[in-house]
């Protein structure tokens, strides 16, 4: 590939390096240069640009990306289309990330060129979860390097990502009891242990709790096994210290073996593993009575995965087994500094505020306000929406007032929201938008503009959209896609403000997207939310959850 200053009268069919803006139009960078986009270049004054022209056996970044990612592609995982050079591998099913640690990082070793960034081995997954993204570098890739990269990536027995499904297994829990334990710490363990179980697709069997003794123990799990338990746990009324505690002497006596007291990871050091027949059998460390991640929660993820875990798997888990900070560690740990080095301290979270626009005289659906139009449990389609932004991370909520604004507001009672009222919303869309900019903090570096007819979109679409955003990398526009098409909310940075302060009549800020499309990123949707709006009594019958008649 040769980069660098390029002659107009050689640029058609290069690569654009650069974004580039023009008085008239943006062309990104990325972009092929045909005649036309030459002919504007060269009428804005530009005789060169910087560019990337590919040589012969030269593989485009997106087809080398797509190249990859099939050659990496296993059951169970999808992969995205490719764009800007990336393909991302998702997720099919729930289950756990195991990945081959080893090919991957000769994978990455192959060139500079070709990248592949993973989720941590062994992590749960749910379904559509991102678990990998393949990143070209540059524009092209010799495909001599591309070759190598897909004979790494193909070389071993199996693909080096798997997901292994949960499977819906069935848990006995033995629950032990001493004189004096209060029975709030046992149903704790019951509640903390039974959401784990459930999380992972199994189902607890009926509870049996007995008298913390090893024959009682033995045989109530004696009993759970009968009962079709495929997995036994143990809950002591006191944490076990040895292998000859109650807990694992109640395994040995139930005819099982222990396999490992103990593992490198905190919360979670006292687990106990063992097994009856060939039913996994664990006694609880302490800290499982919460709901807190402890090294219970990894073993028991793999255990539903169906893979086997032992005594060298748990042994392995101390780098990253270090999961929080405990009171009751001694010193001097408690006087060591509480903030990270500045080197090491994580990157700022984004202050983003959301401004739900419903103003609107819904024209197309009168005499009904389609803000006002409830589903079948009574809540109104604008209050919906709000509760949605409202389980995001975006602060301050502010709703946009103005037809009829009363019973906008009194649809909202109650929420934690910043009502501006828009006095000349008769004017269109552009008047509304101007009302909720008035009412933003000054604080906030961004604001999501989200309609009020839009009810789909979660708060979790919407953290998507504000993880995505970083003015200082580019990500100063954001915007949702589901299957290529564009849709709502968009998020701006501060800067477009004034921009679209200068908007005027019934039309939004979308179109300043042609003018600053170097600033732009698109976020990929899992559904069709981001471009449903419901503004029409047709619209209305395709409303999940109904509508009120």
């Amino acid at each position: 590939m040769i980069f660098g200053p390029t002659p107009l009268d050689e640029a058609k069919g290069a690569i654009l390096a650069h974004s580039l803006r023009l008085p008239s139009r943006v062309f990104k960078k990325g972009t092929v240069l045909d005649e036309e986009a030459v002919a504007a270049i060269r009428d804005s004054g530009r005789r060169e640009v910087i560019t990337a022209r590919l040589e012969a056996g030269d593989v485009p970044e997106n087809e080398a990306a797509e190249r990859l990612a099939i050659a990496l592609t296993a059951p169970l995982i999808a992969r995205s289309r490719s764009a800007t050079g990336r393909v991302n591998l998702l997720a099919e099913t729930a289950g756990l990330l195991v990945l081959d640690t080893k090919r991957l990082d000769a994978l990455n070793g192959v060139d500079e060129s070709l990248t592949v960034a993973t989720l941590p081995n062994h992590t749960p997954v749910a379904p559509k979860e991102m678990v990998a993204t393949i990143k070209v570098i540059p524009f092209a890739v010799p495909g001599t390097v591309l070759g190598v990269a897909e004979a790494v990536a193909k070389g071993g027995r199996a693909a080096p990502f798997a997901i292994h499904p949960f499977r819906p297994l069935k848990v006995g829990l033995v629950l032990t009891e001493l004189p004096g334990i209060k029975e709030s710490v046992m149903e704790g363990a019951v509640e903390a242990t039974t959401a784990r179980i459930e999380d992972l697709r199994g189902t607890m069997l009926p509870v049996e709790r007995v008298r913390h003794e090893e024959g009682p123990v033995a045989e109530a799990l004696s009993r759970l096994k009968r009962a079709g338990a495929e997995m036994l746990l143990i809950a002591g009324a006191s944490a076990v210290v040895d292998r000859r505690d109650i807990g694992p002497g109640a395994i040995l006596r139930a005819g099982g073996a222990i396999e490992h007291f103990g593992m490198p990871v905190d919360p979670g050091n006292l687990l106990c593993l063992g097994r009856v027949g060939d039913v996994p059998a664990m006694v609880l460390p302490g800290c499982a009575r919460s709901p807190k991640l402890n090294g219970f929660d990894w073993v028991l993820q793999r255990l539903f995965a169906g893979l086997r875990v032992t005594a060298a798997d748990i042994m392995a888990m101390g780098v990253g087994g270090l999961l929080k900070e405990i009171e009751v560690r001694p010193l001097p740990r408690e006087q060591a500094p509480r903030v990270a080095p500045p080197a090491l301290a994580p990157r700022r979270a984004r202050t983003v505020a959301a401004i739900v626009l419903a103003a609107g005289r819904s024209r197309r659906m009168a005499p009904l306000n389609k803000l006002l139009v409830a589903d079948t449990a009574g809540t109104p389609m604008v209050a919906r929406v709000v509760d949605n932004v409202l389980a995001s991370h975006a602060r301050p909520v502010i709703v946009v007032t103005g037809h009829e604004r009363d019973r906008v507001e009194e649809s909202l009672a109650g929420r934690p929201v910043h009502v501006a009222h828009a006095e000349d919303y008769a004017e269109g869309l552009s008047a509304s938008l101007k009302a909720g900019i008035a009412a933003l903090p000054p604080e906030a570096e961004g604001v999501l503009v989200c309609l009020g007819d839009m009810p789909l979109v979660s708060g979790a679409m919407l953290d998507r959209l504000i993880a995505a955003f970083d003015p200082e990398e580019g990500r100063a526009i954001v915007m949702p896609t589901f299957r290529g098409k564009q849709g709502n909310p968009m998020l701006w940075a501060r800067e477009f403000l004034p921009e679209i302060l200068g908007i005027s009549g019934d039309v939004g800020a979308r179109h300043l997207v042609g003018r600053h499309g170097d600033r732009m990123v698109e976020v990929e949707m899992a559904d069709d939310a981001v471009l449903r709006d419901f503004d029409t009594t047709e619209a209305l019958k395709a409303l999940p959850g109904g509508v009120r008649a």
